[in-house]
């Protein structure tokens, strides 16, 4: 599948902001299963100083600053991307992916090998993520026991998680914690990969967070809205002697084609879209808009028509 992804961020400030420095981490990255093969920003205020770099963790990292009053900032990025998971995903369901119990994961991650380097930082607590509270532990252990798969004991995880709480969108916020969200049973994507994350290092295994793009299709005979896409999140586990598999609890489902990815860390905090610090009196407003566009459903529609 190949995507067109318009990702466009407004701020509207009251006061006049004499002077931001940001930083952006919208550039979908190299990954297993996906490709980028076109990348534009545009920034209005153009700004006076701008780089970008790879971070920690390999994502593709922005920061300009501007360093002239403003009472609008705009971000608009537009890509590429070429993406098949159709093999990963199907390695997934393999023995030697499956077979992994809980027990003999952790007995091979405790090992010092060049293997667990990597992945073992993500065994530990991050800003957003920590295991101080019992019930995160005890909600994991109803799926994780040591004999089990902990792929069936994560996929069983996502399945709960999608079940047990409601897509609620304004009931929580970044800094909201995640005793919160486990206690009211309600949240968003970024919320449900972070309590799965929190549950999968509760019983000693590595998990990260997952930022991207997820293209949602149209009720049939309905046209597709533009904007009607939106940043998403999920997670990922890693089972030792195989690698990393992602889960989306939100829709139940293994990422497939459709989930594009932005960029991955321990948490929401390494990977926000767009963060920074404004020298201002006033008050803003915040207004994203995501479109995603199949190129693939535009060329079948073209052969179509040239058939007919």
């Amino acid at each position: 599948m190949d995507f067109l992804i318009t990702h466009i961020t407004e701020y509207s400030y009251s006061e006049e902001v004499v002077f931001c420095h940001n930083i952006a981490t919208i550039k979908p990255r190299q990954s297993p299963g996906q490709r980028l093969l076109e990348y534009h920003v545009e920034i209005d205020p153009e700004p006076t100083e701008f780089s970008e770099r790879k971070d920690f963790f390999g994502n593709n990292v922005t920061r300009f600053s501007i360093q002239k009053a403003h009472t609008k900032l705009a971000v608009t990025t537009t890509c590429k991307v070429s993406r098949n998971y159709t093999d990963i995903k199907n390695s997934f369901y393999s023995d030697k992916c499956t077979k992994i119990t809980l027990s003999s994961a952790l007995n091979s991650l405790n090992k010092n090998t060049k293997e667990n380097f990597e992945p073992k930082q993500f065994i530990l607590d991050s800003i957003l993520i920590k295991n101080s509270k019992t019930n995160i532990k005890e909600y994991a252990l109803e799926s994780f026991k040591s004999n089990r798969s902990v792929f069936e004991s994560t996929k069983e995880l996502m399945h709960r998680i999608f079940i047990d709480f409601s897509f609620v969108s304004g009931f929580t916020n970044v800094s909201t914690p995640l005793s919160v969200v486990m206690e009211e049973k309600k949240g968003v994507c970024q919320d449900f990969a972070q309590i799965a994350i929190a549950c999968l290092r509760s019983v000693g295994l590595p998990a990260r967070y997952v930022s991207g793009y997820i293209e949602t299709l149209p009720p049939p005979g309905k046209p597709k809205l533009i904007g009607a896409d939106a940043s998403h999140a999920w997670f990922a586990v890693f089972i030792p002697e195989f690698g990393w598999v992602d889960f989306d609890p939100t829709n139940n489902k293994i990422p497939e084609n459709q989930h594009i990815v932005v960029g991955w860390g321990r948490d929401y905090y390494d990977v926000p879209p767009l963060k920074g610090v404004v020298y201002s009196s006033g008050t803003s407003k915040l207004e994203v808009s995501v479109d995603i566009k199949s190129l693939n459903n535009e060329e079948n529609t073209a052969s179509q028509s040239q058939s007919q």
